[in-house]
């Protein structure tokens, strides 16, 4: 059985890559939970992490997981070349908590109800989940449109 060789080089630079990407992908989840909180009432932390409001958590959750959708593909679909693919990381990244906040606005405006209710509201709401599902289904198409 042939073993080979190991090259520390290309391990050191694979390593410090995933390093920068998480980096990248951490601190736009940390943007897109900051948007969230500055388009939402009250404090989104504490809503969801103190008072245990459901309908804040459906919110975040389904936010989160609709960022972590635009990162995971503008990672996949950056540059080659280290620098240019962690720019395109954060640019593409910082586009989807953009594009995110504008389709919250967007729902709010269009679905009945106000949204920012909705997120006060201590009882679980159905209508949390279909905004949550929303905002994934938003965040699939913005990770789709990626270039």
């Amino acid at each position: 059985m042939e073993f080979g060789s190991v090259d520390a080089t290309l391990l050191g630079q694979g390593v410090l890559a995933t390093l920068l990407y998480f980096v990248v992908g951490f601190a736009v989840l940390a943007l897109g939970f900051v948007a969230l909180d500055v388009l939402t009432p009250g404090n989104l932390r504490h809503q969801v992490y103190t008072d245990r409001n459901p309908n804040a958590a459906i919110l975040l959750a389904a936010n989160h997981l609709a960022l972590a959708l635009i990162v995971v593909t503008a990672i996949l679909t950056s540059d080659d070349a280290l620098g240019q693919g962690l720019v395109d990381s954060l640019v593409y990244g910082l586009l989807g908590v953009v594009l995110q906040g504008v389709a919250l606005r967007l729902l709010d405006a269009f679905v009945p109800g106000h949204l920012r209710a909705l997120v006060t509201e201590t009882r679980m709401s159905g209508a949390a989940w279909a905004v949550g599902s929303s905002l994934l289904a938003i965040g699939a198409v913005n990770a789709a449109a990626l270039s």
